[in-house]
């Protein structure tokens, strides 16, 4: 039983994806049935990454073995950040550096504009070279643009064609030439930051206290929680395995398991007939 909360039930669940509910195309194990028992219960799923966009990732979902959730409850950080750059200057032009799920989400609220952007973004995938790097430093440099990343993860994990784990530069890794070269601090979207969370919580109708985030990153996923007062629990499916110490100056989670059939187990004992039956 959580400390830091009341002993009513959280009203609605978020959840990370990669490193939770799969890793490659590979669904976790007792990943499926927990989904299912969240069923009668509000959620979404937030993730960091910004190379799919959220019909792609429920696609990848269903093929998992998931039920394909509906598009509106995945929430992705290259689209808040569109979201966001909307509301700060609508029909923006933007230069854009990442895979093409960037790319489709900045195109549906602003236009590329390779030499007058308002906004030199920043995500994940392929893109960075020295002629991007050029282009987004004059932008900035010169014209005044402002630096945006969508996440700020040094690194994030992914697996090759064969299955075997690998480490790929985050968002935080691919801006920081950009920051290093104009001496800018770029504005970042993704968790731990509050954007993301709050387009989450929006979605569902409810305020910070009453949503549990569940999630594998206690500095990203964990840490962007309890700043906002919400309900956290911490699964070592991902990248901190079961026993592994916390980062320096990470808060402990109000649930920290080895695995969601863990989790649901001391949510069961939490809050008893909270979840549902199924698994």
């Amino acid at each position: 039983m959580p400390t830091s909360h009341e002993t009513s039930p959280p009203v609605a669940v978020l959840m990370d994806m990669d490193g939770v509910l799969y890793h490659g195309d590979r669904a976790l194990p007792h990943a499926l049935d927990f989904v299912n028992a969240l069923a009668d219960v509000p959620h979404a799923f937030v993730t960091n990454n910004p190379i799919r966009s959220p019909t792609e990732i429920a696609a990848r979902l269903e093929k998992m073995g998931f039920t394909r959730p509906e598009p509106r409850r995945i929430i992705t950080s290259a689209e808040v950040t569109a979201e966001w750059l909307s509301r700060q200057k609508p029909d923006f032009r933007y230069f854009a550096v990442g895979a093409r799920g960037l790319h489709d989400a900045l195109a549906a609220f602003g236009t590329a504009d390779s030499e007058r952007a308002d906004f030199v973004v920043v995500g994940e995938g392929a893109g960075l070279d020295f002629g991007s790097l050029k282009t987004g430093i004059n932008l900035i440099s010169k014209l005044g643009a402002r630096l945006i990343a969508t996440n700020p993860d040094e690194s994030v994990d992914a697996t090759d064609e064969n299955g075997r784990h690998l480490i790929l530069p985050g968002g935080g890794a691919l801006v920081a030439p950009f920051a290093v070269a104009t001496g800018t601090t770029p504005v970042f979207i993704g968790k731990p930051y509050p954007l993301i969370y709050h387009e989450a919580l929006t979605r569902l109708g409810v305020a910070p206290e009453q949503c549990l985030m569940i999630g594998d990153r206690p500095d990203t996923d964990i840490q962007g929680a309890a700043a906002l007062k919400m309900y956290t629990a911490l699964v070592r499916t991902g990248r901190f395995a079961d026993g592994d110490p916390l980062p320096e100056g990470c808060d402990a989670a109000d649930w920290d398991t080895a695995n969601l059939q863990q989790l649901r187990g001391e949510l069961d004992r939490s809050y008893p007939g909270w979840l549902g039956a199924a698994g």
